[in-house]
């Protein structure tokens, strides 16, 4: 922590906002428990702090889900961007297979124009070929950000950028139900065992709560998780048909490792659905690491710069700008962990999804791809993770103003 609370405006709370940032939906979670209980001394002459505002559960979690659900709308394109960039890079293929192509070209002829087997109805590339794809293999290279827009829009239509946006907003259960409930006792048993046993640890019991909360609230949730990875990763090919929701992606994912008589293979076999939870953590616990050790100061300057003349857009323009420096310097620097987390997600043979590790896939991105590779989707990532976290602390801290205001003029 620093910069000096005594420049701090009376309204904001002894504690301050931690959040975890990485997942769309559980974004604000801990923020929301966190206030009024910091682990630090309450300052006497900040007696009119948020804290003593008594915001109730459910204010807090309609301000936390507001904001959460508002960041995973907006920036869910570009999540879909550096997923799919991601898994070029891994191998998935984003073109028709040729035998559907040669299918369709025999029964129709072999002088024909074949304008329906273009990447899209409006290419002008495509033309009369006997026995191949109608238009060349660029067209189904993404290049960059903007180039996977362009060619989603193009050739899948506009709502597809928002593919598993739906996966994203089921999420929301882990933050009500697992993480919430989980952070608090987690906090609360351990600031009891610190105080009495090892007082100097007790500024700590936050990270330490909130990352068993999150890894707990993680591993519960994760099958939505990776459903929500393999529907923006994967293109629906054949023409006309709607992509699988989020129930029929977890039953491709099941169908190749199960059919078995033994009930307990059978059992097993759903471990498949948790395929790449420990890259997912590995990546979540340094990214909220960096992104609140970033944030606190950050936010706690512009903000005390401020003082008392603070108004609802210097609360918004303080916490955005100081969101969205902490979010893309924690996104860049967790990088290489997100990609190892999108190939073991996007995983299909079921025995080398289960036998690989996070390490292992490391090493194979870094000896094929080198320091390109780890860094695969880098400025979408970066780009959805900046405004995201500014999004997500600027809704909230603005909601939380007005919360006090409306109490202390009551």
């Amino acid at each position: 922590m620093v910069g000096s609370r005594q420049t701090l405006p009376s309204w904001i709370g002894a504690a301050a906002s931690r959040v975890d940032f990485d997942s769309n939906v559980s974004s604000m979670s801990e923020a929301m428990f966190i206030e009024g209980r910091e682990a630090s001394p309450p300052q006497p002459h900040h007696s009119n702090t948020l804290s003593n505002v008594n915001l109730s559960f459910g204010e807090r979690a309609v301000s936390a889900s507001g904001a959460a659900v508002l960041s995973a709308i907006l920036v869910n394109p570009l999540d879909v961007a550096k997923t799919r960039l991601q898994a070029q890079a891994a191998g998935v293929p984003y073109s028709s297979t040729q035998h559907n192509f040669s299918g369709r070209m025999s029964s129709l002829g072999p002088n024909a124009f074949f304008s329906d087997l273009r990447c899209s109805p409006y290419c002008t590339r495509g033309g009369m070929v006997g026995t191949g794809a109608v238009c060349p293999s660029d067209c189904f290279q993404y290049k960059g950000t903007f180039d996977v827009f362009y060619k989603i829009i193009q050739q899948e239509g506009f709502t597809r950028l928002w593919r598993g946006t739906n996966a994203g907003l089921a999420l929301a259960i882990p933050t009500v139900g697992i993480y919430l409930p989980c952070y608090d006792f987690f906090r609360n048993w351990i600031e009891e065992f610190t105080s009495k046993n090892a007082p100097n640890l007790t500024p700590y019991v936050p990270l330490i709560a909130g990352s068993a909360a999150r890894s707990l609230a993680c591993i519960s949730c994760y099958p939505i998780e990776l459903a929500r990875t393999r529907m923006q990763a994967f293109k629906e090919i054949t023409i006309g048909a709607k992509p699988p929701g989020v129930w029929e992606t977890l039953l491709g994912v099941l169908s190749p490792v199960r059919g078995s008589s033994n009930n307990f293979q059978n059992l097993q076999s759903y471990r498949v659905l948790w395929t790449g939870v420990g890259a997912q953590l590995a990546r979540d616990v340094p990214f909220s690491a960096i992104c609140w050790s970033t944030l606190e100061p950050i936010r706690r300057t512009l903000l005390g710069l401020v003082g008392e003349e603070a108004n609802a857009a210097s609360v918004f323009g303080a916490n955005f700008a100081a969101g969205f420096v902490a979010g893309s310097l924690a996104a860049a620097a967790t990088c290489p962990l997100d990609v190892a987390k999108t190939r073991r997600q996007i995983e299909k043979d079921p025995k080398r999804a289960l036998n690989m590790t996070t390490k292992q896939t490391l090493m194979e991105v870094w000896r094929n791809g080198g320091m390109k590779g780890l860094y695969t989707g880098l400025g979408p990532r970066v780009g959805r993770a900046g405004p995201s976290v500014g999004i997500v602390v600027s809704f909230y801290e603005v909601v939380k103003y007005f919360l006090h205001q409306r109490s202390a003029t009551s």
